[in-house]
Formats: C-alpha cells, sequence, structure tokens
C-alpha cells in the first residue's frame, strides 16, 4: 500500500532541492539584535515565511526591507517551496514549531524524498547572566499570582534568608557540587524575592509604619546597579589606575573606599550584633586590628571571656574560628554517630 501523505516522485538528481533555515532567536536579546550571517541569509533569501503576525522580530524586518509572508506550511508544501534551489527562511515562535521540526524529520527519514538542505540558525544568541532575566519575570509572576508570596513582607522573610545562607555554608563545606549549585540558587532567591517586594511602595504595610525611607520603591535593577558601582569603585586596581600586587594590597583598598563610602564614626560601625558569638567576636577583633585602634580584650569571669580570646587569636592568625568550630563540631557529629553504630568514623 502506498503512503499517498508524502511525496513519491523523487526529482532529478542533477535539480538542486534548495534549503530550508530555521531562523532562531533569544527572546532575551532585543529584538532586532541579530547576528550578521542571520542578516546576510535574510535578505538573500527567496522567501522569509512567519506563522505569527505578531513576532517581535517583524518590525524590525520590515524596516530593513525584507518582505515577510504569515505562512504557516506543513513540511511537505516547505521542502516543496525549496525545489529550484530556492531558499526558505522560517521564524518559528518562541516555542519553536514542534510539528514542522518533526515532519521534516519523517520526510528525511523516509528515504522517498530529495530533502533540501536543513540548517538551524541561530539569529541571537543569549548573554551570560540571561537566564537572569527570565529568574525575574517568572518572580514578577509569583509575586502577582501566588496567595501565599503575594502576602509576603521583608520583615516576614528574614529568617529564610538567614537558614538559606547556613545551607549554602553547609553545602560548601560538605563539597557537594550539585547541592551548592541548588543552595546558590536559593540564596539568589532571596535578592530576587526582597527585591521584588520592594517595587511595591510600602511593600511591609505595618511592619514598615514610621520608618524613614520605608516607601521608597526600588527594583533589581537599582541592586544590581548599585552593586556595580560598589564594584567598580572599590576596585581601582581593575577599573582605574591603581597598584595591587597583593591580596593584602587588595584589601588595602577595598578598606580605604569603604572607609571614605561610609565614613563610619567607629570601626564597629556596621557590624551586626545578631551574628553569631564567634564571629561577631572575630569581626571586632579584624575591624580593630586593621583600623589601628589600640585596645586590649576585656578579661572577665566565665567562658565567654575565653572564648572571646580564642575567636581574637583565631582571627589574628587568618582563621576564621566559626568555621573551625563548625568542622570540630561535624567531627563530633560523626564520633556520636559511630558510636550510635550508624557510620563508621570519618565516613
Amino acid at each position: 500500500m502506498t503512503d499517498h501523505s508524502e511525496p513519491t516522485a523523487t526529482p532529478d538528481a542533477d535539480e538542486p532541492t534548495g534549503r530550508i533555515v530555521l531562523l532562531t532567536t533569544s527572546h532575551r536579546v532585543a529584538p532586532g539584535v541579530l547576528s550578521w550571517p542571520a542578516w546576510q541569509t535574510l535578505h538573500a533569501a527567496d522567501r522569509v515565511l512567519c506563522a505569527d503576525p505578531g513576532h517581535p522580530q517583524l518590525p524590525y524586518l520590515r524596516e530593513a526591507g525584507i518582505e515577510v509572508a504569515f505562512e504557516s506550511p506543513d513540511a511537505h508544501a516547505l521542502v516543496e517551496a525549496c525545489a529550484g534551489g530556492r531558499t526558505v527562511v522560517v521564524l518559528p515562535g518562541g516555542e519553536g514549531d514542534q510539528r514542522l521540526t518533526d515532519g521534516l524529520a519523517r520526510l528525511a527519514g523516509s528515504g522517498r524524498v530529495s530533502m533540501p538542505d536543513l540548517e538551524l540558525l541561530p539569529g541571537s544568541y543569549d548573554l551570560p547572566g540571561a537566564r537572569l532575566l527570565d529568574l525575574v519575570q517568572v518572580m514578577d509572576r509569583v509575586r502577582r499570582e501566588c496567595p501565599w508570596t503575594s502576602r509576603q513582607t521583608h520583615r516576614g522573610l528574614a529568617k529564610y534568608a538567614i537558614e538559606e545562607a547556613y545551607e549554602l555554608v553547609e553545602a560548601i563545606e560538605d563539597g557537594d557540587r550539585e547541592e551548592l549549585r541548588e543552595e546558590l540558587g536559593d540564596v539568589l532567591l532571596q535578592v530576587v524575592f526582597h527585591a521584588r517586594i520592594a517595587e511595591e511602595a510600602g511593600g511591609d504595610d505595618e511592619d514598615d509604619e514610621g520608618d524613614e525611607g520605608a516607601n521608597e520603591a526600588f527594583s533589581i535593577d537599582d541592586v544590581a546597579g548599585a552593586l556595580v558601582t560598589k564594584l567598580i569603585h572599590r576596585h581601582p586596581h581593575v577599573f582605574g589606575d591603581a597598584k595591587a600586587e597583593t591580596p593584602e594590597d587588595v584589601s588595602a583598598h577595598w578598606q580605604r573606599t569603604k572607609a571614605v563610602e561610609k565614613r563610619r564614626a567607629s570601626v564597629t560601625d556596621g557590624i551586626p550584633v545578631g551574628q553569631p558569638g564567634l564571629a561577631l567576636a572575630a569581626k571586632l577583633a579584624g575591624r580593630a586590628r586593621t583600623g589601628g585602634v589600640a585596645v586590649e580584650l576585656p578579661r572577665g569571669e566565665g567562658i565567654g571571656y575565653e572564648l572571646l580570646e580564642l575567636a581574637a587569636r583565631a582571627e589574628a592568625a587568618g582563621i576564621d574560628p566559626e568555621t573551625a568550630l563548625r568542622a570540630a563540631a561535624r567531627a563530633y557529629r560523626d564520633a556520636i554517630r559511630a558510636a550510635e553504630g550508624l557510620t563508621e568514623p570519618g565516613e
């Protein structure tokens, strides 16, 4: 039985079969910004087809003098349109055209059709960080449409930022790359989530009542822009004429520019006192040391003062006491589990 859904006649072997070009573009790149090979192909094509009259590239193609036909051919019709060596460019929609590509694959695999050359031509490529644009769009929609997310405030989410930061540290200490990637995403979510809330003036409602500047809206672009400015300003050895040959030189640049920016009255200004005790003690000792403040450690009775002295000694030796204690605690946890017969020591 003959399958009449596919052409059965094979063109003359000497007749050119033409070329089908599927021109893809990234929705994360501004419409009209196409590669030079894409523009060359579009101008040289015998026909340019697009099924979507609202395709974002169309206004720019018209400006360039490229005529586009609003057609949605099946694979059979598209192959026939290339007869005689013609080149047909197809602009798929944002989700692609699975029906067309599957049909072309079936025709090519049938062995009964002389197929045109098939080419997938990327007209634009995602830049590094392009998926962050997707994240911002998804977060915006979730904020608007999710019953839970739409009601969250900065203060209500604060605890999650702390939890996610600790989970990130744990992934780093475990050396688990897969877990590290996931936890970095969870921390990033906190940043994007808070920035999205901040777009709504007075987003914390009663939580922010009376706070100066509480009703001033800002966006993720403001957050990123301020960070870019800070990084450039604090790296004059990268973006300016300053010289830095060692990590110590870099640290000195950072501290000088930070001091000018913050204009702090005390070296202790800006240190969050709500952080874990060992980290707080080490941070205070480090600020006093680098700031040249000659002060003796307070003496007193009790384990607190002993821990303070240990934290200061660790900081002076370049050791993070919080990390060191966590490592020892993890070893202790493993020893307990081994004593319970749950794991082998060192596993």
